[in-house]
């Protein structure tokens, strides 16, 4: 009798666990079918991208897209949207750079440059100066400011080639570009040329984040990137000679911080409201181009997900939260700012996922958990596999969820396919008509689906 009752119990939990799962398939295939024939991501993206444009923090551009959030969000009637505000840095690009090689006189080769986020300008007549071709900090130290002091340092290390995940390429090269000037400096360069971080041979310059460190005001130099074709072609010319002069000009500045805000929307949690999910990206971006990729598409992806719970009627057993991150580029004082206001208020987050990868088709997600934890993510495999987004993997996750990171909270990021993402980030090309309508919906719905499932189970 025991063993039957026993017998009975298991296939009840069983039919159980089958209802369950033939629930959740269905929800999910729901949250697809919406994303997919009636999502809002792409029309959001297109007026934030050429409406808007270039939102570097500071910017005007910046704190219209501020308001926009806040009044999108509105408009989606969730329990509460505010702005929460952050002082961060403002600088500005001024005119266009110019770069030229020169060979002799009359001689010269114009070249595709972008100052550095952060850098100083070049004297108002530019900066002349021969240049000497480094791959990594090794190389430049080796050489001593005897053969560096008057000159431009040119970084020329390309991301490998040969790696399949093109993140790890770029943080096995993006040194050159965070600290390379101020390790010039204490050298006696007078300015630095990086190679673009970009896997691809073209004319685009990429900006990025550059600072100098406790590098004191009067030794600072200014620092510019260089097109990956730009930097085959002057390497492949002091290769011939040597003794070739470099000319740059830049005129961006420094300003002391702005106010901005972080903007952020919830759905109240109907059983646990104090256990909060977030999900979101950063509204911040680079002034090339129109931030499409990084972090447009985030932004709106993250907006879809409470979207699609709105209009598919979800209501939530926890807090679903937003949050359009201010000033991830050169500074990431909103993710900062969105931390130490969780800390301060004590509120308990137990999950929170980011999308900064760009558009592209997702492919899965990477965890920051613990192995419990991931075991129990790893249980939801399967519903991702009808839609080619089941690739899970521990790692990192995001920079603007890093600062939640408590050993508690599991930390996410969408993992879209990344084999493109270089050829935008950073750069003049990076707008809204290199975004697939597709695959940026396919991303919106793989996080709410993963969202839906954190929020029914739990950790």
């Amino acid at each position: 009798m025991k063993n039957l009752v026993l017998l009975l119990f298991f296939v009840g939990l069983n039919t159980f666990a089958q209802a369950q799962e033939a629930i959740h398939k269905e929800k999910i295939q729901a949250i697809y079918q919406q994303a997919l024939t009636q999502g809002k991501a792409y029309r959001w993206l297109d007026h934030l991208s050429n409406n808007i444009g270039g939102r570097l923090s500071g910017s005007l551009n910046a704190e219209r897209a501020v308001q926009w959030g806040k009044d999108e969000l509105s408009n989606l009637s969730l329990d509460r949207v505010f702005l929460q505000p952050v002082m961060v840095p403002k600088w500005v690009r001024g005119t266009f750079e110019y770069a030229s090689i020169i060979t002799g006189p009359g001689r010269s080769m114009n070249v595709p440059v972008c100052s550095l986020g952060g850098s100083i300008a070049t004297p108002s007549a530019g900066l002349l100066a021969q240049v000497v071709e480094v791959k990594d900090f090794e190389e430049l130290e080796a050489l001593g400011a005897e053969k560096v002091k008057g000159k431009f340092v040119f970084y020329n290390r390309a991301m490998p080639a040969g790696l399949i995940n093109t993140f790890e390429a770029y943080s096995k090269s993006v040194d050159q570009r965070s600290r390379g000037a101020a390790v010039a400096a204490r050298l006696g360069a007078v300015g630095v040329i990086v190679r673009s971080m970009n896997l691809r041979l073209d004319n685009y310059p990429h900006t990025g984040a550059m600072n100098y460190g406790d590098l004191p005001n009067k030794l600072r130099i200014p620092a510019a990137a260089i097109s990956t074709n730009g930097a085959q072609l002057l390497s492949s010319m002091l290769s011939l000679n040597k003794n070739l002069d470099f000319y740059l000009k830049q005129d961006c500045k420094n300003f002391p911080d702005v106010p901005s805000h972080n903007v952020v929307g919830e759905i109240k949690g109907s059983e646990f409201p104090n256990q909060i999910i977030v999900v979101g990206g950063h509204l911040d971006s680079w002034d090339l181009g129109d931030g499409a990729h990084d972090d447009g598409a985030g932004i709106v992806q993250s907006m879809e997900v409470l979207r699609l719970f709105k209009t598919l009627n979800y209501k939530p057993k926890r807090t679903i939260r937003v949050v359009l991150y201010m000033n991830e580029e050169n500074g990431l004082r909103g993710g900062n700012a969105y931390a130490k206001f969780a800390k301060s208020n004590k509120e308990n987050h137990i999950f929170a996922l980011e999308s900064d990868a760009g558009g592209f088709s997702p492919r899965g997600f990477i965890f920051e958990a613990s192995k419990a934890q991931f075991n129990q993510i790893l249980s939801w495999k399967t519903y991702f596999e009808p839609y080619l987004a089941s690739n899970f993997q521990l790692g990192g996750s995001g920079a603007d969820i890093g600062p939640l990171r408590n050993g508690k909270t599991v930390l996410s990021g969408l993992r879209p396919d990344s084999q493109r993402y270089f050829d935008y980030h950073h750069a003049a090309n990076d707008i809204f008509d290199a975004i697939n309508k597709r695959e940026l919906e396919l991303g919106a719905a793989a996080m709410a689906s993963l969202v839906y499932l954190v929020d029914q189970y739990g950790f």
